[in-house]
């Protein structure tokens, strides 16, 4: 069982940055992916970004040239940069991670971390 545990949301005015950070309780070498979800008030959770084993990255179009998604394995922790914030970034921003035990796939989930963007 993995845990995650996320850090660094708060309120923020729009066009400013945040950094989000995910602390894995196990060696995130055993973990295939991570990634950042968000759900906005009243709406579906969304992805955001995520990063595999191998470094590769994907984005959610709404994002794409504002955020980055990275990852230290070597602290087991994946970050979300967030850059020139806006109000639509208000939302609870959640961290998974991904493994597999054979040809099983199992979902991890932090318990989220609220950002407000203030417009």
């Amino acid at each position: 069982q993995v845990q995650l545990v996320e850090s660094g949301g708060g309120l923020v005015q729009a066009g400013g940055s945040l950094r989000l950070s995910c602390v894995a309780s196990e060696s995130s070498f055993s973990i295939n992916a991570f990634g950042w979800y968000r759900q906005p008030p009243g709406k579906e959770r969304e992805l955001v970004a995520f990063i595999s084993s191998g470094g590769g990255t994907n984005y959610a179009d709404s994002v794409k040239g504002r955020f980055t998604i990275s990852r230290d394995n070597a602290k087991n922790t994946v970050y979300l940069q967030m850059n020139s914030l806006k109000h639509e970034d208000t939302a609870v921003y959640h961290c998974n991670a991904v493994s597999y035990r054979g040809y099983t796939r199992h979902d991890y989930w932090g318990q989220g971390t609220q950002v407000t963007v203030s417009s």
